[in-house]
């Protein structure tokens, strides 16, 4: 345990990795007791060298007195798919959707063209019904893709035309 006369009280430092930021600054696995008689609860912490708030004394302390502590190797997260990054997208609503597509030269009667043009059944109701009645639209629906591609859009110009949407 780290000495220390209040609480919290960083009792355990179990992994030390370096990050983006570097410069001393770490992000530690510990495990931290919040009040007398109780259990300590391991938490994560980022701990900069200059940051003399919180438990970042007892940290820096515990590093100075254990200089030969191991480090693991800052790993960048893994980059997001074209797929996570549209799926993280925030929804339009049916206003921005119908504003984007007309500031791109697309009309509401190109977007229900495209939809008359399907096969009768039930998807094609779905979709009406959906175009219609929606109050909202998330990037990933599968309506967005299909009409998109009707209109000759590919992805990454939906996407552009989605992100510009946002503001409208």
């Amino acid at each position: 345990m780290i000495e220390n006369s209040t609480y919290p009280v960083v009792t355990e430092i179990m992994k030390i990795t370096d990050t983006a930021e570097g410069g001393g600054t770490y992000l530690l696995d510990v495990k931290i007791l919040y009040e007398e008689g109780g259990e300590p609860e391991e938490d994560q912490y980022l701990s900069r060298a200059n940051d003399p708030y919180g438990i970042n004394p007892q940290i820096r302390q515990w590093l100075s007195e254990n200089p030969n502590a191991p480090v693991h190797a800052y790993e960048p997260p893994p980059t997001a798919t074209d797929e996570e990054i549209r799926e993280a997208m925030p929804r339009l609503t049916a206003r921005q959707l119908r504003l984007g597509l007309l500031k791109n030269g697309f009309t509401q009667a190109n977007v229900e063209a495209v939809l008359n043009a399907m096969p009768a059944g039930a998807d094609k109701e779905a979709a009406l019904i959906e175009w219609e009645y929606a109050t909202e639209y998330k990037r990933t629906h599968p309506l967005i893709a299909m009409v998109g591609a009707a209109l000759g859009l590919v992805d990454e110009q939906i996407d552009a035309m989605w992100a510009a949407a946002l503001s409208l």
